[in-house]
C-alpha cells in the first residue's frame, strides 16, 4: 500500500447540506433567516433577563446562559455555510475547521451540563422551597455557571488537540455540512482509537450521566407536584418546568442519537439530517419555547421592546 505523502491537510471540502446549485440563492435566504432568528431571539432573551429586575432569579440566570450558548452554537456553523453558498465553494481551511470543531463541541458540551443545572434549580424550587433562597444564591449560581463553562472549554480543548494530531491523507471530503467529530474521524488515515475512547468517555459523562441526573430530578419533582393540593397549584408548579422539559427532550434526543453509538454504526448521511435539529432548529426554537410559555418573560418583552408595548393583546 502506498504511503501517504501529505499527512497534514491544508484544507477540507465540506459536502454541505444542499444539492441543486441553481437553488443556492434560496438556500442562502433560508439560512440567513434562521441565523437572524436565532441571534435576535436569543439576544432578546438575554436583554430581557438583564434589564428586567423581576427576572433576576436563578432560573432566568441559567436561561440567559442557555441563550448565550445557543448563539455560540449557531454562529459556529451557519456563517461558514452561508459564506460557501454565496461564493459557490465548499472548502474550509484546516485551522478554520479546528476552530469550528472547538466552538461547536464547546457549545454542545456546555449546554448538556447546563440543562442539568437547570433541572437541579427546578428540583430545589419545588421540592425544597424553604431552602431554595439560601442555597441558590447569586454566588452559587455564578460559581456553578462558571464551572460549567470551564468544563465545556476543557472538554472541547481535549477533543480539538486530539483531532489536530491526526493525519488526513486525502481526499479530504467531510461528509457533513460542518466539522464534527464523527465525520472527521471517518476521513483520517491514522489511528483514531484514542479519539474514539475520549469521545466515548465524554459521551458517557456529559450525556448519559446528565440524563440520569435530570431524570432523577424530575422524578422527585413529579412526586412533589402530585402531593400538592388542588389542580391550580399543580398546574402552576408544573408550568415552571414545562419549557425546560421541552428543551431537554428536543436536545438530548438528537445528541444521544448522534454520539452514543459505536463508531461502526455511524451513518453520516442520516447524522447530517439529525444535526440540522441541534445546530439550526434548536437555537431558533429555544427562545420561542421560553418566551411563549412564560408570562414573566412576556411582561419583560413588553417593557423593553417598543413592538411589544404597542401590542397589548400579547399576553
Amino acid at each position: 500500500m502506498e504511503a501517504c505523502n501529505n499527512t497534514r491537510a491544508s484544507d477540507f471540502i465540506l459536502e454541505g447540506l444542499f444539492g441543486y446549485p441553481h437553488l443556492h440563492g434560496l438556500f442562502f435566504g433560508v439560512l440567513l433567516c434562521l441565523f437572524m432568528a436565532a441571534i435576535q431571539g436569543n439576544s432578546l432573551i438575554i436583554l430581557a433577563i438583564v434589564l428586567h429586575p423581576p427576572l433576576h432569579k436563578p432560573m432566568y440566570f441559567f436561561v440567559a446562559n442557555l441563550a448565550l450558548i445557543d448563539i455560540f452554537c449557531t454562529s459556529s456553523v451557519l456563517p461558514k455555510m452561508m459564506h460557501n453558498l454565496m461564493l459557490g465553494k465548499k472548502n474550509i481551511s484546516f485551522n478554520g475547521c479546528m476552530a469550528q470543531l472547538f466552538t461547536f463541541t464547546f457549545s454542545g458540551a456546555t449546554e448538556l451540563v447546563l440543562l442539568t443545572a437547570m433541572a437541579f434549580d427546578r428540583y430545589m424550587a419545588i421540592c425544597h422551597p424553604l431552602h431554595y433562597v439560601t442555597i441558590m444564591t447569586k454566588r452559587v449560581c455564578i460559581t456553578l455557571a462558571a464551572s460549567i463553562w470551564a468544563l465545556g472549554v476543557i472538554n472541547s480543548l481535549v477533543h480539538t488537540l486530539l483531532m489536530r494530531r491526526l493525519d488526513f491523507c486525502g481526499p479530504n471530503l467531510i461528509q457533513h455540512f460542518f466539522c464534527e467529530i464523527p465525520a472527521m474521524l471517518a476521513i483520517s488515515c491514522s489511528s483514531t482509537y484514542l479519539n474514539e475512547i475520549m469521545a466515548f468517555m465524554a459521551d458517557i459523562f456529559l450525556a448519559m450521566m446528565n440524563v440520569l441526573l435530570i431524570t432523577t430530578s424530575y422524578g422527585f419533582i413529579i412526586r412533589s407536584i402530585l402531593k400538592i393540593q388542588g389542580s391550580e397549584g399543580k398546574q402552576r408548579a408544573f408550568s415552571t418546568c414545562s419549557s425546560h422539559l421541552v428543551v431537554v427532550g428536543l436536545y438530548y434526543s438528537t445528541m444521544i442519537y448522534t454520539y452514543i453509538r459505536p463508531p461502526s454504526s455511524y451513518n453520516l448521511e442520516k447524522d447530517k439530517k439529525v444535526a440540522v435539529l441541534y445546530t439550526l432548529v434548536t437555537p431558533v426554537l429555544n427562545p420561542l419555547i421560553y418566551s411563549l410559555r412564560n408570562k414573566e418573560v412576556k411582561v419583560a418583552f413588553r417593557k423593553i421592546h417598543p413592538f411589544y408595548k404597542k401590542n397589548s393583546s400579547w399576553h
